[in-house]
């Protein structure tokens, strides 16, 4: 076989031979074992965006079997930005799937009040979390992003831009404004 057959059969094989050796340096291959390390930052990411412990959990399980499917390759990227935005997209093509299917009416609201959380030690916490990403969850898309980049999964606003492939400021700005949007909606509904 030739070395441009060869070429061909390789996942991520370059086509332009003469790259230089610092693109390649910069490139590596998302290591599955790793994955667990980013499970907590992932799975309250998740309830931050879907406002539902156990949609949440859906979620992250989803994004995994994604991202577990074939070999991943980062560039100059850290793992948990990649799984941050892997985990949105999938969260966002499972809104788009879900908006063309016709869907029951929900269950009585007072169902949430009447069984308990069993993982939950205090319930006045849980209660405050589940008021929290709910909060999070009924943002506009922009300003929940980076909310939850930042203050659910805890990256810098650097790494967030990277991530959500955003200006440094414009992370700030929504920030900003997505705090105070959830806290007006926590006021209004503890009022």
């Amino acid at each position: 076989m030739s070395v441009g057959a060869a070429r061909c059969f390789r996942p991520y094989a370059r086509a332009d031979a003469s790259a230089p050796a610092a693109d390649h340096a910069m490139e590596r291959t998302l290591d599955p074992a790793r994955l667990g390390d980013h499970l907590d930052r992932l799975f309250r990411a998740a309830w931050a965006l879907c406002g539902s412990r156990e949609d949440a959990e859906d979620l992250v399980q989803e994004t995994y079997a994604r991202l577990l499917a074939r070999p991943r390759l980062l560039r100059k990227e850290d793992d948990l930005g990649y799984l941050l935005r892997a985990l949105r997209n999938t969260f966002l093509n499972q809104r788009r799937t879900e908006s063309r299917r016709l869907r029951p009416g929900p269950l009585p609201d007072q169902l949430d009040e009447l069984v308990a959380d069993p993982q939950a030690r205090q319930p006045q916490a849980a209660l405050e979390a589940r008021e929290l990403y709910a909060a999070v969850a009924a943002l506009p898309a922009d300003f929940r992003d980076v909310l939850v980049a930042v203050d659910i999964t805890g990256l810098s606003y650097k790494e967030a831009a990277r991530a959500l492939r955003i200006r440094e400021g414009t992370v700030m700005s929504r920030l900003y404004r997505a705090r105070k949007q959830v806290v007006r909606r926590i006021e209004v509904g503890s009022g």
